[in-house]
């Protein structure tokens, strides 16, 4: 059984991109088709299991910005209230906890859209599960009792770790 935290942070890694045209930068990178289907897929299982954010913080590169509007949509959540953070995309596993330090106490459910390594790292230190890899589109959601500025390592429990192969229908 799970216990019931005070706080969720849901991680989500960006969903697949396109490399179809190499001469745009890594920032620019728009979701290819597996990933405009697998976002959305992924809201919806989020939607499945009653987990909805209260403060939804993206990786303004192109890719993050576009799962994290396809999720959003999915769970109703007004895509002009989304917040897109730099440091997200320029930043390593100790910035993005940085940026979670300082999140407003009356947020219990954020969700953070990201990028590897940084996402994996996270999900790995701040949870109870090993997770060797957080594929595209894929989720992890941790629970933690205390306050946002609290968060570190072993502090969370992995409450599920969701990626979009486990919801395909062929």
């Amino acid at each position: 059984m799970v216990k019931i935290r005070q706080k969720t942070l849901v991680l989500i890694r960006h969903a697949k991109s396109s490399w179809s045209r190499p001469e745009l930068a890594d920032y620019d990178r728009p979701l290819n088709k597996r990933g405009k289907r697998d976002a959305p897929l992924m809201g919806r299982q989020l939607a499945a299991r009653q987990v909805f954010p209260v403060f939804f913080i993206s990786s303004p590169a192109k890719r993050a910005r576009k799962t994290a509007e396809k999720i959003a949509a999915e769970l109703d959540f007004p895509i002009g209230r989304l917040v897109y953070q730099p440091d997200i995309y320029h930043g390593g596993r100790e910035n993005i906890l940085q940026i979670l330090h300082q999140i407003d106490e009356q947020h219990s459910t954020v969700f953070l859209v990201g990028h590897n390594p940084a996402i994996t790292g996270l999900a790995e230190s701040l949870g109870s599960m090993e997770i060797d890899n957080v594929p595209t589109a894929g989720l992890v959601g941790i629970g933690f009792d205390g306050k946002w500025r609290d968060l570190g390592s072993g502090i969370g429990q992995t409450l599920f770790f969701d990626y979009p192969k486990k919801f395909r229908t062929k």
